[in-house]
């Protein structure tokens, strides 16, 4: 698979597979292209599947000038300019739902939809936006990160399935081959992406998404509240929600059928329109 240079001289790595209607599909916190491999499989059959590990996740190298959303966003757009991507529908999955948020208005003329997976526009709770995590908790997390990364994912891939999921989990040996193959990233990078989760508010940005907006969640998610995504689809002029039973943060390896379908379904109606 391919690397993009960035203008920097960094490098970033991306998995590319299928032919035809193009999804990006930018993963979350800690985590690589390598969870997208069930779509790799499936939706590879009719669309083209562009998947980014993003600075300092995966294979794609560090950046000195940190992991932030700023960071992260630059060079999806980038990425985007380099492989000259138009007529795309921009996929982001928890952390990476937030990097698509504010890279839409960069990437806006080369788009013809977005999707949401397991997002927030907050990750800590406010008065305003009860939907988050409570700030101590996440302040907990980071102490965890600093203390042992390894076992503070372990955690945290944990808590990414619903109490009913476990058995699909325990069953399931592509889950636990997929997750056992993401590569930790550095401890700097799992805590600056973890400051930035922390600080970002992004609800500023829904209204002025135009395009063709889906927003899919699971009911059960513990890391990504679902009224996270009922909020944003409530803000998004063009947003439509589907929401997963019993489902937890990982709907594309859980739920993978139905969360195929739901992609596949919204993706061949926008590329169908833009005829």
């Amino acid at each position: 698979m391919p690397w993009c240079t960035l203008e920097s001289g960094r490098r970033l790595w991306y998995e590319d597979h299928g032919e035809g209607p193009l999804l990006v599909l930018l993963h979350g916190w800690c985590m690589s292209s390598a969870v997208w491999r069930l779509q790799f499989e499936t939706l590879g059959r009719t669309f083209r599947l562009i998947a980014p590990d993003l600075r300092g996740h995966g294979q794609s190298e560090t950046a000195p000038d940190g992991h932030d959303f700023a960071g992260f966003s630059a060079d999806v757009v980038e990425l985007f300019r380099h492989l000259d991507v138009h007529e795309a529908v921009l996929a982001g999955w928890s952390l990476g739902a937030q990097v698509a948020l504010l890279a839409y208005a960069k990437l806006r003329e080369r788009l013809c939809g977005l999707v949401l997976i397991s997002g927030t526009p907050r990750f800590t709770s406010s008065d305003d936006f009860p939907h988050g995590l409570n700030a101590t908790e996440i302040a907990g997390m980071s102490v965890k990160v600093r203390r042992n990364p390894a076992k503070a994912l372990e955690g945290f891939m944990a808590d990414m399935f619903a109490d009913g999921e476990q058995d699909i989990l325990d069953q399931d040996e592509r889950i636990r081959q997929i997750l056992g193959e993401i590569p930790l990233p550095d401890k700097q990078v799992a805590v600056q992406g973890l400051k930035a989760l922390a600080e970002a508010d992004m609800r500023g940005l829904l209204p002025a998404i135009d395009l063709p907006t889906l927003i899919l969640h699971g009911d059960q998610d513990r890391i990504c509240l679902p009224g996270a995504s009922a909020y944003m689809a409530r803000h998004i002029p063009s947003g439509s929600h589907v929401v997963f039973n019993g489902c937890g943060h990982v709907p594309f390896l859980t739920q993978c059928n139905e969360f195929n379908d739901a992609m596949s379904s919204f993706s061949r109606r926008i590329f169908e329109q833009g005829r």
